[in-house]
């Protein structure tokens, strides 16, 4: 208690320096934010393009539908499939027309197949696992060919790897240039009460006496910029659905973690900045 009401008293004697720590805070947290905010708008844009990814089974014109049903249902209970869909020769025909508008003129009855389409599961997307389950399904007697796009799907998977591990390293960059801008932010707090700090070590206080108010000002600092930064990143966020494109914003969960996530920024820095000081007096 005594210690919050110290770092109440600091903020009270210098306010235009804390306001200026609460700024410079947040708008370092606020480029990280920004970073996490194109995160996981990629992740969604790749997750929609991943839940194309399906397998097609051509099935031969003399197969009976009961064996092509059969044949769904053993599919089916693929631990990989999501959804077994059958599409006629007339569907396939009619979503052709649809899907190639000025070119519906080529297409004409009877010229393409029946086809078995498998969705599969979230998670089971990778090339083995699409691989695997058209491996199975060309076992069937009755289906001519199968096709999933396997160039497509390495790609689309090679992709998603790629952004997950540059994702993480700059995440990791943009935490760290954070952690130092904060440090730094909370350091010119310190020297302000550098003679205070003398003073205090000098009448016997204890490192962690002196520690507390610091780190209970970097707390609040952390938590005030780190609210402000979210401000700052849901106006671009708006800014950007106005006048370019829609995205999504963070859901609760990352709005919360957002605002933890400055407090231990916060409390990080001023842990760093004290103990420098306190090691040089």
């Amino acid at each position: 208690m005594r210690s919050a009401r110290e770092a109440l008293t600091a903020s009270r004697r210098a306010p235009l320096l804390s306001a200026l720590g609460v700024v410079t805070i947040a708008f370092s947290l606020f480029a990280f934010g920004l970073f996490g905010l194109v995160a996981i708008n990629i992740r969604k844009a790749l997750d929609q393009v991943e839940e194309r990814v399906e397998v097609r089974a051509f099935v031969s014109d003399s197969t009976d539908i009961e064996s092509v049903a059969a044949a769904m249902k053993d599919i089916g209970e693929f631990p990989e499939v999501l959804r077994v869909d059958y599409v006629s020769k007339e569907k396939a025909l009619e979503r052709a027309r649809k899907e190639m508008g000025e070119f519906a003129d080529v297409f004409e009855a009877g010229v393409l197949p029946a086809s078995i389409e498998v969705h599969l599961r979230p998670g089971m997307r990778s090339p083995t696992s699409v691989r695997s389950v058209a491996d199975r399904m060309k076992t069937y007697s009755f289906i001519d060919d199968v096709r999933y796009g396997e160039e497509w799907v390495e790609k689309l998977y090679r992709l998603r790897n790629i952004a997950t591990v540059a994702g993480i390293a700059l995440g990791v960059a943009f935490a760290a240039v954070a952690i130092i801008i904060i440090g730094a932010t909370i350091r010119m707090t310190v020297l302000a009460r550098a003679k205070e700090i003398s003073i205090m070590r000098l009448v016997g206080a204890t490192d962690m006496f002196i520690r507390l108010p610091f780190l209970i000002d970097g707390l609040v600092k952390g938590v005030l910029g780190g609210l402000l930064a979210l401000v700052f990143v849901w106006v671009a966020n708006r800014v950007v659905n106005e006048y370019f494109m829609e995205t999504i914003f963070f859901d609760r969960q990352l709005v919360f973690l957002g605002v933890v996530g400055g407090a231990v920024m916060g409390v990080l820095g001023s842990l760093v900045s004290v103990g420098r000081h306190l090691r040089r007096i």
